[in-house]
C-alpha cells in the first residue's frame, strides 16, 4: 500500500509535468505500472521507488515515474469514421481553399504512431487517386519512449490487426522478421517530435488541422481549458480540430464551436477571437 505521502507527491509531480490527474481510485494503475520501475532500481516496491523520488527530489526518476503512468492506447484508423469526413470532406475542401499551398496536420498525443501514420497511408491513397495536394503533418507527444517506436515505424502482428485493412497493410507495409515496417514514403511524411502540450506550441507553427483525440479527457477543466485555447491560436481561421467523438469544447471554453461535419469535429469560433 503506499503512503499517503507518497500518492500525493506523484499525483502532484505527474500533473505538474503532464496535465495528467490521477485520483485515489486509480492507485492500482499506480501500483501495476511503476512496479517495473521499481525492480529495474533495485528498489522493493512501488512504495520505496516513490519514497526515493520524493526525498531525493530525483527528476530522472519523477519523469520515468510520470512516463509510466501516461496512457499510450492507440489503434489504426480508430473509430473509422472520423478518416472517412477527414478524407472525403475536410482535406478536399481545404486543398481547394488553399490553391496548391501546404496543409499542415498537427496529430497531438500520436503515441507510436498509428494515428499519424493513418492519415499519411489515406493522403497517399488519395495522392494515387490524383486528388493528394502538399501535405506536412508533424505527429508529437511527451513520452520519448513512445516517439522511438513511432520513428522506427516497426509493429507487430497484433498491432497491425488492429484497424489496419489487409488491403493497407500489404501496399504500405513490408515484413521485418516477425515484425512489419511501414513504408519509407509513408515514414517521409510525417515529422515525430517530442512536445508537452503544458508548453507554449507557438514554436510547432500554424496549423490547418489538429488532432488531439482521447488527450484531454485526462486533464482537469482549467488545464482543458488552457490547452484548448493554446490550439486554437495555433490553427488557421477555417481549420478544424478533431477531440475523440465523447469529447466537447462547449463546457470548457468558447474558443471553439461544433462542426456540422460530425462528432468530434470543432472549428475555430472566430466571434469569440475577435472579441478577445
Amino acid at each position: 500500500m503506499l503512503p499517503d505521502a507518497d500518492f500525493v507527491f506523484i499525483a502532484r509531480e505527474v500533473k505538474a509535468r503532464s496535465g495528467l490527474v490521477i485520483d485515489a481510485e486509480q492507485a492500482y494503475l499506480i501500483e501495476t505500472r511503476l512496479s517495473p520501475i521499481a525492480r529495474r532500481e533495485g528498489l522493493g516496491s512501488v512504495a520505496e521507488l516513490a519514497s526515493a523520488a520524493r526525498l531525493r527530489r530525483d527528476e530522472r526518476l519523477i519523469w520515468q515515474i510520470t512516463d509510466a503512468l501516461l496512457t499510450s492506447e492507440t489503434t489504426f484508423f480508430r473509430d473509422r469514421s472520423p478518416f472517412h469526413t477527414l478524407r472525403d470532406r475536410v482535406l478536399p475542401d481545404l486543398m481547394r481553399a488553399r490553391a496548391g499551398e501546404k496543409i499542415r496536420i498537427w496529430c497531438a498525443g500520436a503515441s507510436t504512431g498509428q494515428e499519424p501514420f493513418s492519415i499519411a497511408m489515406m493522403i497517399d491513397e488519395m495522392r494515387a487517386e490524383g486528388r493528394g495536394g502538399d501535405v506536412e503533418i508533424v505527429g508529437t507527444d511527451i513520452s520519448e519512449r513512445v516517439l522511438e517506436k513511432a520513428r522506427a515505424g516497426l509493429y507487430s502482428q497484433f498491432e497491425v490487426q488492429r484497424g489496419l485493412p489487409i488491403a493497407l497493410l500489404l501496399r504500405h507495409f513490408e515484413k521485418a522478421g516477425e515484425l512489419w515496417r511501414i513504408a519509407d514514403r509513408i515514414r517521409a511524411m510525417i515529422r515525430f517530435q517530442r512536445f508537452n502540450l503544458l508548453d507554449d506550441p507557438k514554436p510547432l507553427g500554424s496549423f490547418d488541422i489538429v488532432l488531439c483525440r482521447n488527450v484531454l479527457h485526462y486533464f482537469d477543466p482549467a488545464t482543458k481549458q488552457v490547452t484548448l485555447e493554446k490550439i486554437a491560436a495555433q490553427m488557421r481561421d477555417d481549420g478544424v480540430l478533431l477531440l475523440g467523438a465523447g469529447e466537447t469544447t462547449g463546457n470548457v471554453t468558447d474558443a471553439f464551436n461544433p462542426s456540422p461535419l460530425g462528432a468530434g469535429f470543432f472549428t475555430r469560433n472566430i466571434a469569440a477571437r475577435a472579441a478577445a
